[in-house]
């Protein structure tokens, strides 16, 4: 009998996270050092994150880790390894970022520019309407 976990994401050293809450929300980090059930030391040297203590309850975990991260490496040490790893352009090329991105730029639309938006979608939605009409007489 095997006991397998349906977890797969577990906060350890080298673990990437998203930052929920505070002033560098949105951006993402790494776990440094884990001080205890409630906190850890996150690093982001290349996000802007300075090194601090951290809850988990502000914390998203994603699925990207950095293997062979030491225990509470430097800022130099860390950004060494998120830059071997390119751990910022996985994070960009996942779906999960670019979301989050389209939805910060939906949110930053003027008036006008969510009406080129309806306009858009409306002139897009016709044509597909045509198509779909042709393809099926």
């Amino acid at each position: 009998m095997s006991l397998e976990s349906n977890f797969n994401r577990f906060v350890e050293v080298g673990r990437v996270v998203l930052l929920k809450a505070g002033r560098y929300a949105g951006h993402i980090a790494v776990i440094v050092e884990i001080i205890d059930h409630n906190r850890a030391i996150i690093d982001g040297p290349t996000t802007g994150v300075p090194r601090q203590a951290f809850p988990y309850r502000h914390l998203t975990l994603t699925p990207l880790t950095i293997s062979k991260l030491p225990r509470n490496a430097g800022s130099g040490t860390v950004k060494k390894y998120v830059d071997k790893s390119g751990i910022v352009t996985k994070w960009e090329s996942t779906a999960w970022a670019k979301k989050r991105a389209a939805a910060e730029k939906r949110r930053t639309l003027s008036d006008f520019e969510r009406f080129q938006v309806m306009l858009h979608k409306k002139s897009r939605r016709d044509k597909v309407r045509k198509v779909l009409k042709a393809a099926k007489a």
